[in-house]
């Protein structure tokens, strides 16, 4: 099909199809879609700008409309308007006024080849030369940049250097995301975009902030500001959860899930600009671009960096195999790439702090869902049975953004909060199917609006291009704000392997996760067989952490930061237990550097950690002064004593510098611990103990050939180490036994041999007396780390 450009009778056509009207002119527009033949043109793109054309086709001002792509003329254009057949309006315009509007667009349509400078100098020489035929002053161009981005200097280049428009007219530039891989492809990107656009004309598109619902959020903070700031804070606030669930694999697009994974895809842009428009202090005027870009940066600013502590993965089983056929990868081909994720993000300012802002999405799930989702905090205790507005009920605010039970874009507010206000183009629900619930309520529970007519957000998002609202796109600054945030827990996710879950329905209570201060875990324990020595084909990363025996007691080993994270979580469970039992913790801790990063995970994950009621005390401490760089005590104050706040008096520092002398026999600062020891502890039997193991064997400060030192009933000892400083004090094989609880922690590749000899070999603690550690009434479980118990 050839297609004419604009001419008289085109334009007296145009304003005879709404009889009556007679505009004034605005001035004429030039729309180029680049890509026009790709998916998101055929899906969204086409009928964004026919949407476009409806909308302002009474406004005065004229357009044309120009596909390019790389393919040649003849194929393109045929491709380009089997597209452009399929457009449809909106169910409120009659059928016979949609025939003349689309003949109309398609008449303004042309397709162009735009491959090298020349395709691009013909094409503009053409649209200039038609609107001086027509004596038509253009009002603006609009480049719509739908190609992947490595594409976009080479292009940008053509656009400035042939296709400006002319001076009075504005240029505005649309970019699709991915905008960058990390912080640092995305400083290179700007860079060179902005060497050849000024930044108010460009337009970075996320399209979920064309979602209805999700460009409400500030419009409904802003017009119930009365009542939701008493309410929209930490103290009332328990949890911020923004999911985008999906019920769809990654088959088809490996070859970009591959490179971005589902942080990258999802939550860094979508998930993150959502949290931005809740957790954001509000603008006096909310449609201001400029103010609503200041408070995201101040927010973005207050953001806790997220870790891989805060963060669950997955990826679903059938992944990849779908990635070795699609990329043709050998069959040993194994992927870390998470197809699910969860993340604990925390708001650190007087408004969010301590209030767990979770977002989540994932592939291969069990339902289409997106939401966010406010839960309040329960104030009220109901005496009688509970009504509709009952305060005993949640208390929430959804931001339904479509699919899941409820199949349209709302806002729900719980009944027992306030009856909101909102725009005059939503309206009020209240006639429900009689089985639909929302989160475990009737909708009658709740305050539900929606909008009086849905549009596509890409339609929405393309009106306010052409209206030049930048409120509603990704400044630079706001990009590289977000990129700086997540770029550390991707680098950190890089080699971690995600947990595989079935995919659907399937999944279960796989993914389900629970979040503690800062730490998010998942609930179900993840084990998998070691397999077989001399199995071939597979290496440690093809398995997740695991469960199992060694030398008869429990076992639990991983990637170092996945086990120092589950320790600590099981410090802190059993110091609960043994404070909600007892009213007191006693944790004693050996030295060394395994301990440090345990030390530190403690220190900054575990804010409700009850050190209020815990007693430290040491296993084992150097011969040095206790502000010395080699002390245990030391590294115990800098890792983890200056960090919390345990009373002074809790604090137990082994008497080794006594009389200003160093572990002196006669000084008795042995003899001095373990009277403190008999009169705090109960038994002697410590809570929890915590050892390493050195690569002879050696645990605490007991070392091979230590003769009666490790058979001494005594509880401390003075030892005598092979390595400087040579003096030691440590607890006694009885006293580490009389333990309810002792971890081994074993970390690293150097210490894979001792683990190897330690399992082969029985009760021999002369030789290696880590092998002596049995506790008489309690347990001993040993974290061994994959670089340890593996060779890899």
């Amino acid at each position: 099909m050839m297609l004419r450009t604009l001419s008289p009778l085109l334009l007296l056509h145009m304003l005879l199809a709404v009889p009556g009207s007679s505009p004034a002119s605005q001035g004429h527009v030039t729309v180029v879609l680049m890509g026009a033949t790709g998916d998101l043109a055929k899906k969204y793109l086409w009928q964004g700008l026919f949407q476009l054309y409806l909308d302002q086709v009474t406004s005065g001002y004229t357009f044309s409309f120009h596909g390019a792509a790389l393919t040649e003329p003849a194929a393109g254009e045929a491709r380009m308007f089997e597209v452009l057949k399929a457009l449809i309006c909106e169910p409120d315009v009659p059928a016979n006024r949609c025939a003349l509007l689309k003949d109309q667009f398609l008449r303004l349509t042309r397709y162009w080849q735009l491959k090298t400078a020349e395709n691009y100098t013909a094409m503009i020489r053409e649209i200039e030369r038609s609107l001086k035929d027509e004596g038509l002053l253009e009002a603006g161009r609009l480049f719509y940049l739908s190609v992947p981005p490595f594409a976009y200097a080479d292009i940008a280049r053509h656009i400035n250097t042939t296709c400006r428009p002319p001076t009075g007219a504005w240029l505005r530039v649309v970019l699709e995301k991915p905008f960058g891989h990390d912080l640092e492809s995305a400083q290179i990107l700007a860079t060179e975009l902005q060497t050849f656009f000024q930044e108010e004309e460009m337009y970075r598109v996320d399209h979920y902030l064309g979602k209805q619902t999700v460009a409400q959020i500030l419009p409904f903070r802003h017009l119930n500001h009365e009542l939701l700031d008493p309410l929209w804070n930490r103290r009332h606030v328990e949890r911020v959860e923004i999911v985008l669930k999906e019920t769809v694999d990654a088959k088809g697009r490996t070859s970009f899930y591959e490179e971005y994974g589902v942080v990258r895809d999802v939550i860094q842009n979508h998930l993150t600009e959502m949290l931005m428009y809740v957790a954001l202090e509000m603008p006096q005027d909310p449609s201001s671009s400029d103010e609503v870009l200041q408070r995201k940066l101040q927010t973005f600013g207050s953001l806790q960096t997220p870790n891989k502590g805060s963060t669950v993965i997955g990826q679903y089983q059938a992944y990849a195999g779908q990635v070795r056929e699609e990329l043709q990868k050998p069959e040993e081909y194994f992927s870390t790439t998470p197809t699910f994720a969860g993340v604990l993000v925390h708001v650190n300012n007087l408004r969010w702090e301590g209030v767990p802002f979770i977002l989540t999405s994932g592939k291969a799930l069990d339902e289409r869902e997106a939401y966010v989702r406010i839960l309040f905090k329960h104030q009220a205790f109901c005496t009688q049975r509970e009504s509709v507005n009952s305060q005993c009920k949640p208390r929430q605010i959804i931001f339904h953004i479509g699919h899941g039970d409820l199949g349209y874009p709302a806002i729900l507010v719980s009944r027992s909060l306030f009856k909101p206000s909102l725009p005059d183009h939503w309206q009020e629900v209240t006639d429900h199917p009689p089985l639909l619930h929302v989160f475990g309520q009737a909708p009658g529970d709740f305050y539900v609006f929606r909008p009086l007519q849905e549009r596509d957000a890409y339609s929405i998002l393309i009106g306010n291009i052409f209206q030049g609202e930048k409120q509603f796109f990704i400044t630079t600054e706001n990009l590289l704000a977000s990129w700086e945030f997540w770029t550390p827990l991707l680098d950190s996710l890089a080699h971690e392997v995600p947990r595989l879950y079935p995919g659907g329905a399937e999944n279960g209570n796989a993914l389900d996760f629970t979040i503690l201060d800062s730490e998010a875990s998942f609930v179900q324990d993840d084990p998998v067989k070691l397999i077989e020595a001399g199995t071939r084909g597979h290496t440690a990363r093809d398995f997740g952490s695991f469960q199992s025996v060694f030398r008869g007691s429990p076992l639990v080993s991983g990637w170092t930061d996945e086990l120092i994270s589950g320790l600590a979580r099981e410090i802190q469970e059993t110091a609960e237990k043994f404070v909600t039992r007892t009213g007191t913790f006693h944790l004693a801790v050996s030295g060394g550097s395994s301990p440090v990063a345990l030390l530190e995970r403690l220190a900054t994950h575990h804010y409700t950690f009850p050190w209020k009621h815990t007693h430290l005390w040491l296993v084992d401490e150097r011969c040095v002064p206790l502000t010395d760089p080699e002390s245990n005590f030391r590294t115990l104050h800098d890792h983890l004593l200056q960090h919390v706040r345990v009373p002074y008096v809790n604090i137990h520092p082994m008497p080794v510098h006594v009389n200003q002398r160093l572990c002196v026999e006669e000084d008795r600062g042995a003899d001095l611990y373990a009277r403190d020891i008999s009169k705090l502890v109960n038994n002697g039997s410590f809570d929890m103990v915590l050892l390493g193991v050195g690569t002879d064997g050696h645990t605490a400060s007991l070392f091979p050939h230590s003769g009666e030192a490790l058979e001494s009933d005594r509880m401390v000892l003075l030892t005598e180490s092979p390595s400087k400083p040579h003096q030691r004090m440590s607890f006694s094989l009885s006293l580490l036994n009389k333990a309810r609880r002792v971890a081994v922690l074993v970390l690293g590749t150097g210490k894979h041999d001792i683990v190897t000899l330690i399992s082969r070999v029985a009760h021999e603690p002369r030789k290696l007396p880590i092998t002596g550690v049995s506790p008489s009434i309690g347990q001993l479980v040993w974290y061994i780390d994959y670089d340890a118990l593996l060779l890899l």
